[in-house]
């Protein structure tokens, strides 16, 4: 496995120069072609920033994990071919790229990005990756393939929205999918499956750079970018991957594993919580599901008094916050149905305590204008 480690550590540094050669280009053509965010009333940002940093994450990570895998078969005995599912995770993931580049660049209505990623995540199981084992979760072990296909679908198009959902600050999907992917990293090479992690460290490399352009970088030096469509649909895709292929129960591969929906589960807890708290709060209201509004948890935390970069730690914080609990339940023993649970009624009353905050602050608002 050391072989693995170092290709990991390559491909990391190979891909981190990529997205520093790469983002540049990127930034330059957008001033060319006049290709900005605009801010609106529901975005935070106020000055129109370049939006295609995404356009780098699929290029570097590909560059870096193809030499590292030429370095592999150079040097070493064995041999790392590509595979049937290897080809269509790949076709797939071009097709969520691509339908990406082509929202950002002309913008696409929800029907067609959504029958795009569904078209996409429906390959994944055709290559015979797909949830056939619930671990214990709610009393359930092995689940037949015709309830996993259609939940292995319906899982990768949640996350990957749900990446680009909470992609509404600075360095907010690039830091919580850098957290989720680091996790990924350590279970896989765990497993002693270093062709993920060389996989992954790709795209941890590009991630780096991109979310020192993102956050640090300087409007008017015309070096601030945005990922767009393009980078928070391609990250939320191979997460979701990931996810998939971890919890999918394959003796030929890994052993049974009982936190093997549990582990990936928690690397995620954040934005699949904050996407399911933001629909139901919809449809309580009455509103149309794909309506954009300012309820999610970063809209939240600044109204009650936080900047973009404390919001953005305190997220991270919290995601940091979650695995840790889930990580102490699981030890002691508790089973993985009260440790979601228990994941619930933390978040539930985190928002609670969030309104209370937000409310307290309004009612000073309204003291201070009075007076």
């Amino acid at each position: 496995m050391a072989i693995y480690y170092i290709l990991s550590f390559f491909a990391l540094a190979l891909s981190t120069v990529c997205g520093f050669i790469f983002i540049p280009q990127i930034l330059d053509f957008c001033k060319k072609r006049g290709l900005y965010d605009n801010p609106d009333k529901r975005k935070i940002h106020k000055n129109a920033i370049p939006r295609l940093g995404g356009v780098a994450f699929l290029p570097s990570m590909l560059v870096a994990f193809m030499i590292a895998i030429t370095v592999f078969n150079n040097t070493s005995i064995d041999r790392i071919s590509m595979n049937l599912w290897s080809i269509y995770f790949f076709v797939s993931l071009l097709l969520i790229y691509s339908v990406g580049i082509v929202d950002d660049l002309i913008g696409l209505n929800a029907t067609v990005k959504f029958t795009v990623q569904i078209i996409a995540s429906s390959l994944v199981p055709l290559a015979g990756l797909y949830f056939n084992n619930f671990y214990g979760f709610l009393g359930i072990y092995e689940i037949p393939y015709w309830i996993g296909i259609p939940l292995t679908v319906f899982v990768l198009v949640f996350i990957t929205n749900a990446i680009n959902l909470i992609d509404g600050i600075d360095g907010l999907s690039s830091g919580l999918a850098f957290l989720a992917l680091t996790g990924f990293y350590m279970i896989f090479m765990r497993e002693h499956l270093g062709l993920y992690g060389i996989l992954i460290a790709g795209l941890m490399g590009v991630l780096i750079a991109y979310f020192y352009f993102n956050v640090f970088g300087k409007e008017e030096l015309n070096r601030k970018i945005f990922m767009g469509d393009a980078g928070s649909l391609t990250l939320g895709f191979i997460l979701g991957f990931l996810l998939v292929k971890f919890a999918m129960h394959n003796p030929n591969v890994m052993p049974f594993r009982m936190e093997g929906l549990l582990l990936p589960y928690t690397l995620l807890i954040v934005p699949m919580f904050d996407v399911v708290r933001v629909v139901i709060a919809r449809i309580r209201n009455r509103k149309p599901l794909f309506s954009a509004d300012k309820n999610h948890i970063h809209h939240k935390l600044m109204r009650a008094g936080l900047n973009q970069h404390q919001t953005l730690i305190f997220i991270l914080l919290l995601a940091l916050v979650f695995c840790m609990i889930n990580a102490i339940m699981y030890v002691v023993p508790i089973d993985c149905t009260i440790i979601a649970i228990v994941d619930i009624i933390i978040y539930i009353a985190f928002h609670l305590v969030l309104d209370r905050i937000i409310g307290n602050k309004g009612k000073e608002s309204f003291v201070n204008v009075e007076e």
